[in-house]
């Protein structure tokens, strides 16, 4: 097992290292104020900007997982698609989210989906969500286990993380994972990448391929997110996600005249 390191920590002011997410308000609620993070092991407050220093096992796993959706993205506007080798450390966590924009252009909801499977499927050996479902049956111990996994191995994508207690059907178990604030949340900005990129699709792996049953419950506005393993999630048209608006003043594909994001829509 890799331990993944992590260092983000209390924002102080700086210049803003990311202009689309420095300033503004999100959704009426969220205001946007850049700043550095000091290296105490805990995501900027609400508000700043976190800083991340990546390690190397923290940059392979975005050059993995970007090389795979690079196969499904558009070009960056103005340029044509580079072929880079796979030692070629030219991903951070910045172009790792750039490629999953990319991924979504000229997409509906259902096809950006599809395409997060196919990748994680891509990483997968044949036969592996088989072997899964046998190592691994829906029990409190599997799910227990899952959720201890979960905070080493998706530091890198999601930030600092700790397992919570939840109540499953009366049952209380340590199968939760509580996400601090979201840092593909917050580095994109977007409601639709996190709900289509994310959440959705890793939620249905777990529960379909796996047979593993996984609940995510983003909060949109801490950029939180709440993971409770051996929980069915609702069908789309019931969870509340489905109806929820931009980030009017920071997502680069906000329509702030619509109630709901359009990335949302089908």
């Amino acid at each position: 097992m890799v331990a993944l390191s992590f260092q983000g920590g209390r924002a102080s002011p700086a210049q803003p290292q990311h202009p689309s997410l420095c300033s503004g308000r999100a959704a009426g609620v969220i205001r946007i104020r850049c700043g550095i993070a000091e290296p105490s092991g805990e995501p900027a407050p609400l508000g700043q900007k976190t800083r991340y220093h990546d390690g190397i096992f923290e940059k392979a796993f975005m050059t993995l997982f970007a090389r795979k959706m690079e196969k499904f993205s558009d070009p960056p506007a103005g340029k044509a698609r580079e072929n880079k080798g796979w030692w070629d450390w030219g991903y951070d966590y910045e172009s790792f989210v750039d490629v999953s924009r990319r991924v979504m252009q000229r997409r509906s909801r259902i096809q950006q989906q599809q395409v997060v499977r196919e990748v994680l499927l891509s990483m997968l050996p044949p036969g592996a969500p088989a072997q899964f479902r046998k190592l691994f049956p829906p029990t409190k111990w599997a799910a227990e286990f899952n959720a201890a996994l979960t905070v080493p191995f998706f530091d890198w994508l999601v930030g600092p993380s700790e397992v919570v207690e939840v109540e499953i059907n009366g049952v209380k178990q340590k199968s939760g994972v509580h996400i601090k604030k979201c840092r593909y949340l917050e580095n994109s900005g977007c409601v639709g990448m996190c709900v289509n990129m994310c959440k959705i699709p890793t939620q249905d792996f777990f529960t379909n391929e796996f047979g593993l049953p996984l609940t995510m419950t983003p909060n949109f506005e801490d950029m939180s997110c709440d993971m409770v393993y051996g929980q069915s999630p609702p069908t789309f048209e019931e969870d509340p996600v489905s109806k929820q608006p931009c980030y009017a003043d920071i997502c680069s594909m906000a329509k702030p005249s619509s109630s709901v994001c359009p990335k949302l829509q089908a």
